[in-house]
């Protein structure tokens, strides 16, 4: 008997037998390269599917497919079923004979659109939503206006549309994106969005007739037995618009709340839904739904788990349930029936297999920052991920045998380094890598010191096991000298040299409570009192809210007009910026630091000049890379922040995609 055995025992969907417990996530896969106009998945997003398929999954949701073009478009993505036909048949069972040959089931996800949650940068068309006068998310500007009656019953038909063909082209079933995240038809669901004096508005039933109706005329289509799941955010988790509650927060939900999610999920049942895909959260609290490093792992599992008391049906849970140990006591204690995983299947797509065989060791971490994904998602690229640039891309990133065989050095133990090492081994290459500390991991050993980066550490000790598993000769306390060069002589070096933190020259930086955000991070006990940060990048703010949470004091100075001016996914700047409100940290902008003595920060605002106390003083300004090495009649290769200071996709990419073609 295996460790985790009971993930690995069959579940039914309907009259569906799924051969585990794990169900792959929706993920926005909407590029033209991966989605066809007519819906179907072109070979590029069908390798992408099979590949995780191969993995070991046992339940692949498909990313939403609108079943309408009339209606709530964007620039972005023109695909939907209403434009298709035969092609989009004999396309569609391209994908479902691969995943079946793989072993895997897969249900097409069916979207009815955003309403108010769609980026009016992107959007085309009149905005419409449940009700009229609901603000957008993105531009509360925007007023959307109510869907008539005539509208949502073509909608309705659409759906039955839409699952007619799925099932003709061999999916296993279908899921209605539907009771989630605060999407069009959820905005019908939720009294706080929903102001409608028709039968699709008023108690819990007008509200759910519209996805009630759904589910009845695709069993009136596909017939009784084909499955229909619904995509199912339990609670809103919201304070008012644009206002979302932080874990532990306590708050009167403006949406829906626990017991009516309860109630919704009794009702779905009745109405024929044989699954509920479960979390929480809807875009004004978009953390719960899209949870961010900062989120707790298992964030939507004690919901999902009270609404698995209530119906029969199986319940998924979704939200950073991909901790092993984690999946296993929420199935073995029967809180819930299956994993929902979404970007752990990126970051690594044989999580399921290696599992099973009991190498969950071996098992590469989402560290979910949302670079390669949702933040790639959102500005129309190819989904991707930051540790694994072959995902969408499967075939042309596919690491291959090197023609001729090099001798590599590798300098530098950082992530980009190690990450090179690991390809260049992968494709043949005799391999050794130097790194002048007794620690490897580099910059990325004080950015996973926060408390809430245990993923993060664990990618670093998923990497030192690489460095051990493959035939690499890594020399640590090692600084590399041209002598050492001449000693080795290798064909080809990768300089992965890093970055160091930019300094302060002002009044009063020598002193020993001043340090930077890197001393700060990698030696915690230095760190006490009042806390001035002198930064509000990324990281200046997680420092400040690492220490914030802990009731600590905590002001940030900062010389732009605004903190967090930086391209981050929204899912993760949403919720720094509550945390931010939430924890009390005080925020000074438009600063310009003078003086760092006498324990306390100057700085003048305007032309008035401020002081601020302070214990201990961090600097987070930023980074410069190091100065490269530099050698004659080499074939050499700059990677990661030694080339161009980034972050950790930055370094990742650039290392693979060197390194792959060496």
């Amino acid at each position: 008997m295996g460790k985790y055995d009971a993930l690995f025992q069959p579940m039914k969907v309907g009259n569906v037998e799924v051969k585990n417990r794990f169900a792959m996530m929706p993920m926005g896969i909407h590029s033209a390269r991966l989605v066809n106009p007519d819906g179907s998945f072109s070979d590029d997003g069908i390798r992408y599917y099979e590949r995780i398929a191969q993995g070991g999954v046992g339940l692949i949701i498909t990313s939403a497919i609108t079943v309408q073009g009339r209606f709530d478009n964007s620039k972005g993505s023109h695909s939907s079923l209403d434009h298709a036909g035969p092609e989009y048949i004999e396309q569609s069972k391209k994908l479902t004979e691969r995943i079946h040959k793989a072993g895997a089931k897969i249900f097409l996800q069916l979207s009815g659109g955003s309403g108010r949650t769609l980026p009016m940068q992107v959007a085309e068309g009149e905005p419409i939503a449940a009700s009229d006068d609901m603000p957008n998310v993105w531009d509360p500007r925007v007023k959307h206006r109510e869907l008539t009656r005539e509208e949502i019953q073509f909608y309705i038909d659409s759906f039955g549309h839409g699952a007619k063909l799925a099932r003709e082209a061999g999916f296993d079933g279908v899921e209605i994106h539907a009771i989630h995240e605060g999407y069009l038809i959820d905005q019908f669901t939720i009294a706080f969005f929903n102001r409608r004096m028709d039968e699709y508005g008023g108690n819990l039933e007008g509200r759910l007739l519209f996805p009630k109706k759904i589910v009845e005329v695709i069993k009136k289509e596909c017939g009784e037995d084909f499955p229909v799941s619904v995509r199912f955010s339990v609670r809103s988790m919201i304070k008012d618009f644009n206002s979302g509650a932080l874990p532990g927060e306590d708050f009167i939900e403006a949406g829906r709340d626990l017991e009516e999610g309860i109630q919704a999920a009794k009702l779905l049942e009745a109405y024929g839904y044989d699954m509920l895909n479960g979390d929480n959260g809807t875009y004004d609290s978009w953390w719960y739904p899209h949870p961010p490093v900062y989120m707790p792992e298992g964030c939507n599992l004690a919901e999902c788990a009270e609404v698995q008391k209530h119906v029969s049906i199986p319940v998924i849970c979704a939200g950073r349930m991909e901790k092993p140990e984690l999946a296993l006591d929420a199935v073995e204690s029967g809180k819930v029936t299956g994993i929902g995983i979404a970007r752990q299947f990126l970051a690594d797509p044989d999580y399921c297999n290696k599992l099973k065989e009991g190498n969950a060791d071996d098992i590469r971490p989402c560290i979910a920052c949302h670079e390669g994904c949702l933040k790639r998602i959102f500005k129309g690229q190819d989904m991707c991920c930051a540790l694994n640039p072959a995902v969408c891309r499967e075939d042309a990133y596919e690491l291959k045998a090197a023609e001729a065989k090099k001798k590599v050095m590798v300098i530098g133990g950082g992530i980009g380094g190690m990450e090179a090492a690991r390809v260049l081994t992968i494709r043949g290459h005799e391999v050794s890598l130097y790194e002048k500390t007794d620690q490897l991991g580099g910059m990325f050993i004080a950015a996973s010191a926060m408390i809430f980066k245990e993923s993060d550490k664990r990618l670093i000790r998923w990497y030192e096991r690489q460095m051990e598993k493959l035939p690499i000769d890594v020399h640590m306390n090692t600084e590399v000298t041209d002598e050492i060069i001449r000693e080795v002589d290798p064909d080809v070096i990768f300089q992965a040299t890093g970055s160091r933190p930019r300094t302060l020259k002002l009044p009063g930086a020598e002193n020993d409570y001043v340090m930077s955000a890197v001393e700060a991070l990698n030696a915690p006990e230095k760190v006490k009192g009042r806390i001035v940060i002198i930064g509000g990048g990324l990281t200046g703010i997680e420092i400040a809210y690492d220490h914030a949470k802990n009731g600590e004091d905590v002001t940030v100075i900062e010389a732009m007009d605004r903190v967090l001016n930086v391209d981050i996914a929204a899912a993760n700047l949403l919720y720094l910026k509550e945390a931010v409100g939430y924890y009390g940290i005080k925020i000074v902008t438009g600063a310009a630091v003078s003086s760092l003595e006498d324990g306390r920060v100057t700085y003048s605002a305007g032309e008035e000049e401020k002081a601020v106390p302070a214990d201990t003083v961090i600097v987070s300004i930023g980074y410069d890379s190091t100065s490269p090495i530099h050698v004659e009649g080499k074939e050499v290769y700059t990677i990661g922040d030694a080339g161009r200071v980034s972050n950790l996709l930055g370094a990742v990419w650039s290392a693979y995609e060197t390194a792959m073609n060496v």
